[in-house]
């Protein structure tokens, strides 16, 4: 072993998260609605294992060797029962790292040649979808409540290896929850922090 292999190894190499599980992609889904831009969202099926009965936005766990780009594409259409020709990718925002071991990339698109009333949804996986106008977000915030995330002593862990023991002076963390309320429907969670970056994103385009 010498630098110079070292330096060939990690020249190209794309940095990623540690400790990161599971992976996950999303789209946030525009149309245009009889001229109005508004944005998708899925009630999740009451009958899935993961979160049931949520409001979220198209996504799921990215498979295999597909990019986050595919995953987002693939899923959309899945649980939208939407062609590929149907989808237009106008960009990726800001990805999310959570405390629980995923990651989840979040892409903006426009679904295209099709109304939104002409949309079924797999119900395999979405009782129901609804629209929210993309001005609504533009000019309100969501409220923000905040979650304290504390370290859990357990005795498996050997704290003989470190200073201070179970005295050791672990850090705590703080998990910012933001709840949008919208005709009856609540969006919360890591979907209204994605559509809450998205608002701050492009808001200078007012």
């Amino acid at each position: 072993m010498d630098i110079e292999h070292i330096i060939e190894k990690l020249k190209d190499r794309t940095p990623k998260p540690l400790d990161i599980r599971n992976r996950y992609s999303v789209l946030i889904p525009i149309i245009n609605n009889k001229g109005r831009l508004e944005i998708i969202f899925e009630l999740r099926s009451k009958d899935l294992t993961q979160q049931p009965g949520e409001i979220s936005f198209p996504g799921g766990e990215v498979e295999g060797m597909e990019s986050y780009r595919d995953a987002a594409i693939r899923e959309t259409m899945e649980e939208l029962n939407i062609g590929r020709e149907n989808i237009e990718i106008i960009g990726e925002l800001d990805y999310l790292v959570s405390h629980a071991g995923i990651t989840i990339h979040c892409f903006v698109g426009t679904i295209e040649k099709i109304d939104i009333g002409e949309i079924e949804p797999s119900k395999d996986e979405v009782d129901h979808i609804f629209t929210v106008p993309l001005d609504f977000f533009l000019n309100t915030e969501p409220d923000k409540y905040q979650l304290e995330l504390e370290t859990v002593l357990n005795e498996e862990f050997p704290y003989n290896l470190i200073p201070n023991g179970k005295d050791y002076n672990w850090r705590s963390g703080k998990n910012i929850v933001m709840f949008y309320h919208y005709g009856g429907y609540i969006i919360w969670g890591f979907t209204a922090k994605m559509m809450n970056n998205f608002a701050h994103t492009i808001r200078d385009l007012i």
